[in-house]
């Protein structure tokens, strides 16, 4: 598998952590969108840590991370399902060129939702914006959030994206008191362009072989923008058929697009009173 989440965990420190590895489902996110460099990295960085969370989902639903800011890149969504299928999408003005990470997104905050079955409401947990970097970003959220001390580590190449997460848990100090600091210094070595031809478990060992590594499973990633008319048609339902009555009169047809999988729906008259019968209708 080449786009996975792998968890792990150095027995003898009390450290646990992931990793996460993307190439063809990034680029199928990115796939006819024309996005400049600094957006599809930023994308990139934020899809690995959100599938860093989101592996940690154990019952159906769906985790959104979102970064909205006044900067230039103006929004950044992605989200994923506890099977792990991704998706994302930015807002960013016509003219962004290379910056800084915070010159990009300006001031603003980041956006955690959780919305599960199980839950009689969605949980969302929100934090500025405060770091360098996407990891440091993220850095800020566990900090605030989980109240778990936390390293981020990513690497983008022109195809592929990795990650390490590292969190200390309570009893660390008390088995190595040395413990996390070596192992940050250890992981913050993973920036070398060859670990893109690696698997988890030899990354894993490479870094920390003289730790005692449980190497759990790994979850499988995919791209989850399947094509969903039916919530297209419950939508033009909910405006009702005098709206959508004049859009059609003004337009000729109905046009809805759907921004965070970029794909976009075309209905006529004829589709548009099938939608209302509660047919069948054809898509052009």
């Amino acid at each position: 598998m080449n786009n996975y989440v792998q968890r792990f965990l150095l027995e003898n420190l009390d450290i646990r952590g992931a990793v996460v590895h993307l190439d063809s489902v990034w680029q199928k996110m990115l796939k006819d969108r024309r996005y400049p460099v600094p957006i599809m990295q930023l994308l990139g960085e934020m899809s690995a840590t959100t599938l860093l969370l989101g592996d940690q989902l154990k019952q159906a639903g769906r985790l959104t991370v979102q970064l909205k800011g006044d900067g230039p890149v103006s929004m950044l969504v992605i989200d994923c399902d506890e099977s792990l299928h991704l998706r994302g999408m930015a807002k960013y003005a016509a003219d962004v060129t290379a910056q800084p990470v915070p010159d990009l997104l300006g001031h603003g905050q980041l956006v955690l939702t959780l919305d599960m079955l199980s839950m009689r409401e969605a949980y969302q947990s929100i934090v500025p914006l405060d770091g360098d970097t996407i990891a440091e970003i993220f850095e800020h959220y566990f900090k605030q959030s989980e109240q778990l001390p936390s390293r981020l580590f990513l690497t983008t190449s022109d195809h592929a994206i990795f990650g390490i997460l590292l969190q200390k848990l309570p009893d660390a100090d008390q088995l190595d008191p040395d413990g996390w600091t070596r192992v940050e210094a250890l992981a913050a070595t993973v920036q070398d362009g060859a670990i893109f031809e690696l698997t988890a478990e030899e990354i894993l060992t490479r870094l920390f072989i003289e730790e005692s590594i449980r190497i759990f499973d790994a979850q499988s990633v995919s791209y989850g923008c399947l094509e969903d008319p039916a919530k297209i048609y419950d939508m033009l339902q909910s405006l009702g058929r005098e709206e959508v009555n004049a859009i059609l009169r003004e337009c000729g047809e109905v046009v809805v697009h759907d921004d965070i999988c970029n794909r976009e729906y075309r209905f006529d008259a004829f589709a548009i009173d099938a939608i209302f019968r509660e047919a069948g209708p054809t898509i052009h």
